[in-house]
């Protein structure tokens, strides 16, 4: 009749879960448990939008797990030691995390806990391969995506899950939940006290069910066009998955072998869940790398301080339209299209020449997916000193992508309303347009949208100056 605690993180579901499998294979009976302790995640503790999208899947864990989730307040080992002491439990299963500070808490636990004569278990659940499996020929960690991608796919992306397990009977009882005296999933203060929430809500179901929902509409209607129209921010043609994949209400191995079955445009979508690996890969063997630059030279690289500059990016006032509506998106529903993440954090590292760090910070706090490995290798990337990085001189005009990307301006007039009535000409540029243009469509420069912070082309040339000086 032994007990096994279940210690659920980012693994917020019950299908395709080893730790929650191997927990009920070993034993009669199961304590779900979360513990709350953002103080171990050192300077990477999640952000308010991230915290808001985790209030929502714990409850919806907890309302799956027949309400037996117990949730408690760090610290986790002393956590863990008062629960086993109470609950008689004899085992303790996790699924990784591969942060820095995860790794090295992780690390002691476990240690602990079989000092103790505990068994300790941790399982892969996030990952489709471990970053340590996958190597070059010399043994080291792979720094081109390419490559990286190549000896994946070799080997074969795992798509085998396990099913949705059967815990009639398995999970502890609800009066001896109640003795182990647990906290209510509102006392961790995970929602905004000031509702600037509304909307993400009106935007995402971050539960399970919205997961296979979302997958199940992308899969019927996105797949077969991702391909072609991944890159086109006014159209619905990417998975949106990426926060129910960073909360493990969605696992990897669900997403191969969904998409496998799903039809064309599989290769193109898989390889971005690739990159989602690599950034894994790399964070696990380049920690240093979520606040320093993996290229080396780049610490000498001269970044401007810029704060009111900064602030103008961030609230979308920067007087560049499609660089502005990616943050008012960002703002108001705590994601953005990965077109234009990319030209936004272009803009603020080349041609506001703001350091990726700044960017780095202002996303984590604002995007519901905010993951540290994905977060660091985009920045490093965009700003030109990480692994397989853009050329620092590869600046993205925001202009010219707008018009390619965004041809008749749909994805402007919705995040820039001001700009709504601009013809198509001169809605990616409306400091070109006449002032009668200007005046017909109701824009005052100025006034009721800002003049550009930079001149586009003159702060290329300064950034490729300031590469020049470190190269």
């Amino acid at each position: 009749m032994s007990l096994a605690i279940v210690w659920f993180r980012r693994d917020l579901r019950l299908s395709d879960n080893p730790a929650l499998a191997d927990a009920l294979a070993r034993h009669r009976y199961v304590l779900p448990v979360y513990i709350h302790a953002p103080g171990e995640d050192g300077v990477w503790a999640a952000g308010a939008a991230s915290n808001w999208w985790l209030h929502h899947a714990l409850d919806d864990l907890s309302q799956q797990l027949d309400a037996r989730l117990l949730v408690r307040r760090g610290p986790v080992l002393d956590t863990l030691l008062a629960l086993i002491a109470d609950s008689g439990a004899e085992a303790v299963y996790w699924n990784r995390l591969y942060e820095p500070a995860a790794i090295e808490r992780d690390t002691a636990i476990k240690r602990r806990l079989r000092a103790e004569g505990i068994d300790a278990g941790s399982h892969n659940a996030a990952l489709l391969f471990e970053p340590w499996e996958v190597s070059t020929r010399q043994e080291r960690p792979y720094r081109v995506f390419t490559p990286f991608w190549k000896e994946l796919v070799a080997r074969g992306l795992p798509s085998t899950r396990q099913a949705l397990p059967q815990l009639t009977g398995r999970l502890i009882g609800a009066e001896h939940l109640r003795a182990l005296d647990p906290e209510p999933l509102d006392s961790l203060g995970l929602l905004p006290r000031i509702r600037w929430d509304d909307g993400i809500a009106g935007t995402w179901e971050p539960t399970r069910a919205g997961a296979e929902a979302r997958l199940d509409e992308f899969l019927a209607s996105g797949l077969r066009h991702y391909q072609s129209g991944r890159d086109l921010p006014a159209k619905d043609r990417v998975s949106r998955l990426s926060p129910y994949l960073h909360f493990g209400q969605l696992g990897p191995r669900e997403l191969v072998a969904a998409c496998r079955a799903g039809g064309g445009g599989a290769d193109a979508y898989l390889r971005e869940l690739g990159w989602r690996e690599f950034a894994h890969h790399l964070l696990y063997h380049f920690p240093h790398t979520s606040d320093e630059p993996l290229d080396e030279r780049f610490a000498a690289f001269p970044w401007r301080a810029g704060d009111a500059q900064l602030a103008a990016w961030q609230t979308g006032r920067t007087g560049v339209p499609l660089v502005d509506a990616g943050m008012r998106q960002l703002w108001q529903t705590g994601w953005m299209h990965n077109r234009v993440r990319m030209i936004v954090a272009s803009f603020l590292t080349k041609n506001l020449l703001l350091p990726w760090q700044a960017g780095a910070r202002w996303f984590w706090d604002t995007l519901i997916d905010a993951d540290l490995a994905n977060n660091t290798l985009g920045w490093q990337w965009t700003a030109g000193c990480g692994a397989d990085a853009a050329p620092y001189f590869r600046v993205f005009n925001p202009v010219l992508q707008g018009e390619r990307f965004d041809a008749n301006g749909d994805y402007v007039r919705r995040w820039v309303p001001e700009l709504a009535r601009l013809p198509d000409k001169w809605v990616q540029r409306p400091w070109e347009a006449s002032a009668v243009v200007l005046e017909e469509a109701g824009v005052r420069l100025g006034q009721d949208y800002p003049h550009p912070l930079v001149d586009l082309k003159a702060s290329r040339e300064r950034a490729l100056a300031a590469w020049g000086r470190v190269k």
